[in-house]
């Protein structure tokens, strides 16, 4: 574990929106299904790209030989599967680096922990009007996340592309804390999910890596800039509730994340860089 994240409470009910698939078999003392064939079910909540897809490679090479049977729990959105989580309804997810994953155990109260880094989608620039970082006008318009766990990471991506600077500041920078913005660009707040749709309407925007490749943008070949992978801290973990933390199943789930065949598997299938194995 790369640390622990305690705090006293966990969130009230709230809706959740979710698509997944049906288990059966028995329950094991700790509340948890057993399939037919005796492998203990885990419920892990993802986004639907790469995160369901890895997931989904583990469940139909790896998970039987290892005594595992995922049931793999599709989302959309960023904030439902922290609360699925911590209100029982997930055993895992699998959709967040450690610093989004830090922000919302702060502000939200989850007692969460998490293991190391499985993968890293770069995050890039992308535009529908210019081809390259020196075509953007000046004036122009710029969508950035409003994800506080993400926002610094966005306006890092912008001062390598030299359209600013940022002031120096104790903690993550927000918009709050550009400092030069030489081409007077407007910088836009968008959730993240939305980023992809308002690249009709801005000259450019900062998008998520999972929330490109379910557009069908290639980061490695679409993006106007994109985030290196080298010492990358935002490596995607598996997190779990503090107090399964050493749960035998779990454990075994992400090792098997860590595994040479699911490393295969992402350079295999994300050949361009697209998605990067953190380990």
């Amino acid at each position: 574990m790369k640390r622990t994240l305690r705090t006293a409470a966990v969130l009230s009910a709230a809706a959740l929106v979710m698509a997944g698939c049906s288990g059966g078999g028995d329950v094991e003392p700790d509340g948890r299904a057993t399939a037919e064939d005796g492998a203990t079910v885990l419920v892990v909540g993802a986004s639907p790209v790469p995160h369901a897809e890895i997931l989904q490679f583990v469940q139909d090479e790896l998970a039987a030989d290892a005594g595992i049977e995922l049931q793999i729990r599709e989302f959309t959105d960023y904030v439902l599967p922290n609360t699925a989580l911590a209100e029982g309804e997930l055993d895992a997810n699998y959709f967040q680096h450690v610093p989004y994953l830090e922000a919302q155990v702060e502000e939200q109260g989850f007692d969460f922990d998490h293991f190391e880094g499985v993968h890293i989608e770069p995050y890039g620039l992308y535009s529908e009007s210019v081809e390259s970082v020196e075509d953007i006008p000046v004036g122009g318009t710029i969508a950035i996340t409003n994800d506080p766990g993400n926002q610094s990471r966005a306006l890092d991506l912008l001062v390598e592309a030299g359209l600013i600077t940022l002031a120096e500041t104790d903690g993550d920078a927000t918009l709050l804390d550009v400092e030069e913005n030489p081409k007077d660009l407007e910088l836009i707040e968008t959730a993240p999910e939305q980023l992809v749709v308002s690249l009709q309407d801005v000259d450019a925007a900062v998008v998520n890596g999972n929330f490109a490749l379910e557009a069908g943008l290639s980061p490695a070949e679409d993006a106007i800039l994109l985030e290196s992978g080298v010492d990358n801290p935002y490596a995607n973990v598996l997190a779990v509730r503090s107090q399964d933390a050493q749960d035998e199943a779990l454990v075994t789930l992400d090792e098997l994340l860590h595994s040479d065949e699911v490393k295969a598997f992402i350079e295999e299938r994300w050949p361009s860089g697209e998605v990067l194995p953190a380990f």
